[in-house]
């Protein structure tokens, strides 16, 4: 089904699951570990996908803030100071939206750390997908071959037939019994202080700046221009949106969040091509959380994580192929050191030493032809 520019078929369905590599995890543990309630968590996630694609007409992705999760999860956080670390990130992305901060920080970084970001992206993808798969390597297998066979399928999408295999292995396995169902619970007025904003941005949020900056904003908008050259979804839009999301969602128990140039290279790679997916994907995201919010941490951690992986797999695949439009003699240097650092540490050092070679690399090559 067609409305105006959003399709609303099997194909956009599949695509909107391409993200969920990264979402089931980190949701997964702010449930177990940190004591969200997934009512707040999932519906919030569901109102911005709604939201994001109602905008823009466009399958941008609605992800976790990756370094904040991993660190509010290993350090067991209270519910309270991950909303607080939320709504600090709303400020400053409204902030470096409205100053022209995230403009300028996009003007100068060189296409070969875009790229580099990309790819280190994509390699650290495929390296964790092969270990989610190694727990189950046949499942793995078996999914993998299942995507890539019905990838563009428009009848039955690779994505959809793995996550249906997942859901019908756990009811084989028992896993779904005593599942609860239908039992409304709406999200509730959340509140922090403003001393725990200030802590969380210590512990974690001045962290995430730089893996957000080059992430969700410079590798998301220069992948939105190659997917769907002349939409111009650009720096400023992207970092108001994470802006506002932020600076609503806490106060109904909501997690942080942001965008991803993984999460839209799987959206694409599965099939997504419009809006249309955001918003089934939204309408899914708020059910599970009205509806389904007793019983969905415990499924989304019983889900089989070989079928995530082989979908990881694949999405990190995909990001590696941009490489291929880099200029050999100007490019080849920054992006490979920009790929190396950020696998070996993170993609915030990854970002900075990419740029601190590009221009030192421009600068040498100058002075030897002057």
């Amino acid at each position: 089904m067609k409305i105006g520019s959003f399709e609303f078929n099997l194909r956009e369905l599949s695509g909107s699951m391409g993200d969920m590599g990264t979402f089931l995890p980190l949701a997964a543990g702010y449930f177990a570990v940190c004591g969200l309630n997934p009512a707040g968590l999932l519906v919030m996630m569901g109102l911005a996908n709604v939201c994001m694609g109602l905008t823009y007409g466009l399958p941008i992705p609605i992800q976790p803030m990756k370094v904040i999760a991993v660190i509010a999860i290993a350090e067991q956080w209270t519910p309270s100071m991950i909303y607080a670390s939320g709504f600090g990130m709303g400020i400053v992305w409204i902030l470096f939206a409205v100053t022209g901060v995230m403009g300028w920080v996009a003007k100068v970084t060189p296409h070969a750390v875009v790229r580099g970001i990309q790819v280190a992206l994509g390699v650290t993808l495929a390296l964790k997908a092969l270990n989610m798969i190694s727990g189950g390597w046949l499942l793995g297998l078996i999914a993998l071959a299942v995507v890539l066979v019905l990838r563009q399928n428009r009848y039955a999408p690779g994505a959809i037939v793995v996550i249906l295999l997942g859901i019908l292995l756990m009811v084989y396995k028992g896993e779904l019994q005593g599942l609860k169902i239908l039992e409304l619970q709406l999200p509730r007025i959340t509140t922090f202080t403003t001393g725990e904003v200030w802590q969380a941005l210590l512990l974690a949020g001045f962290a995430q700046i730089p893996l957000t900056a080059a992430n969700a904003v410079i590798s998301t908008s220069s992948l939105i221009d190659t997917y769907w050259p002349g939409r111009n979804v650009n720096e400023k839009n992207l970092s108001l949106n994470m802006g506002i999301m932020n600076l609503v969602s806490p106060f109904f128990g909501g997690m942080p969040l942001c965008h991803g140039a993984g999460g839209l290279a799987g959206k694409y790679y599965f099939g997504a091509r419009t809006g249309g997916a955001n918003i089934m994907e939204g309408i899914i995201e708020i059910s599970l959380g009205l509806f389904f919010a007793s019983s969905i941490a415990f499924i989304f951690d019983s889900f089989p994580m070989a079928i995530i992986g082989a979908m990881m797999f694949l999405v990190g695949l995909e990001l590696i192929k941009f490489a291929k439009d880099i200029e050999i003699k100007t490019d080849l240097l920054p992006l490979i050191v920009t790929v190396a650092v950020a696998v070996l540490t993170n993609m915030a050092y990854g970002f900075l030493a990419g740029v601190a070679a590009f221009y030192i690399y421009r600068a040498i090559n100058k002075k030897n032809e002057a």
